[in-house]
């Protein structure tokens, strides 16, 4: 008879018991760039609250395309959506930023100097027309360096990527020819070299070719142990990139939207090759069959990383947002709504 009553009790007890919002899973997808970054991020997060988040390293284009396909919670990307994929959507689309990453330009040289390198020169460089490492503008500007009379072969990816769009950036702002002849994408028509998937490709193949000269996350490289440039920024000074000068990046005025273009950076100390990488989800909430506790629970991750999980970006060698770039992500995700109100009160 006892056990009867306590089997009742306990079915009378999971009847009552409110619906814990830990039974939501919350799902992500886009850019591979911030993986490590993300994955020890939300592993984190559902340890402390209970929410599960599944996110798929698909890449930026990929995760747009499922954001608009309203198929995910929220989408991840390494460049900013156009104007034309905002459109698209129908509804409002906001951008929050969650750190910062840089490309490097590394190379195969005997010894593997310290280098400075112009964006003038690496658009020459990748354009093809400065072809030797000991070309007189290289050696101008690394007179203590002893460059070798070898040929130089551009290394490239293959693939299309974030890190692309941010090197093609920065180049289209320095070089005209670049900018005529090239161009701006995560995928371009190389007049040069030879190209590798992923950071490993590229990393295989600077590192099988002496002379090689090519591009790779920061986060690859300092975890590879490869040897990389410091490029001379809009103020005129040779910065190393390291996770300091990247955020320094992101020193600099912040738009609204946080669609801002960091290469080039006017910030004093800023790595001229940084970027911000982020999260894009939906204005309004209220879409499909979402329910208000899921957009409430978005939210609070959203707030949750912007703060509390900026202290674990160093440690993966991520640059954790600026302070001026944290206040402009706060009013975005206040300004995230559920049939027209606040989420974030």
């Amino acid at each position: 008879m006892r056990k009867v009553l306590a089997i009742v009790i306990f079915a009378m007890l999971l009847i009552t018991m409110p619906a814990f919002a830990k039974e939501i899973e919350l799902t992500g997808a886009g850019a591979t760039f911030p993986y490590p970054f993300y994955s020890k991020l939300f592993s984190i997060y559902s340890q402390k609250t209970g929410i599960k988040i599944n996110y798929q390293a698909i890449g930026s284009g990929g995760g747009i395309r499922q954001l608009l396909n309203k198929t995910v919670d929220f989408g991840a990307t390494d460049a900013p959506m156009s104007d034309k994929e905002l459109k698209e959507a129908g509804s409002p689309i906001v951008h929050i930023p969650t750190c910062l990453g840089a490309i490097v330009i590394t190379y195969n040289l005997p010894g593997n100097p310290k280098l400075k390198l112009t964006g003038e020169i690496l658009a020459d460089i990748f354009l093809g027309k400065i072809k030797k490492w000991n070309d007189s503008r290289i050696k101008k500007i690394n007179p203590d360096i002893k460059l070798p009379n070898m040929n130089i072969t551009v290394i490239h990816r293959s693939d299309g990527s974030g890190s692309t769009f941010i090197l093609s950036k920065f180049l289209s702002k320095i070089s005209d020819e670049w900018k005529k002849k090239v161009g701006v994408g995560k995928a371009l028509r190389w007049p040069t070299g030879l190209g590798g998937k992923g950071n490993p490709g590229v990393a295989g193949l600077i590192r099988q070719i002496p002379g090689s000269l090519g591009y790779v996350e920061l986060v690859y490289a300092l975890q590879s142990k490869m040897p990389f440039a410091s490029i001379k920024n809009a103020s005129g000074k040779f910065i190393e990139p390291s996770i300091k000068s990247v955020s320094a990046s992101a020193q600099t005025e912040i738009p609204p939207d946080t669609r801002v273009d960091l290469t080039d950076t006017k910030a004093p100390d800023g790595y001229p090759l940084s970027s911000f990488t982020w999260i894009i989800v939906y204005k309004e909430q209220k879409y499909n069959d979402r329910t208000k506790e899921r957009a409430e629970e978005l939210v609070k991750l959203l707030w949750w990383i912007i703060h509390d999980g900026q202290k674990y970006a160093p440690e993966l060698s991520y640059s954790p947002l600026s302070e001026n770039a944290i206040k402009v992500a706060e009013n975005i995700i206040k300004s995230i709504t559920y049939e027209g109100k606040p989420i974030l009160k």
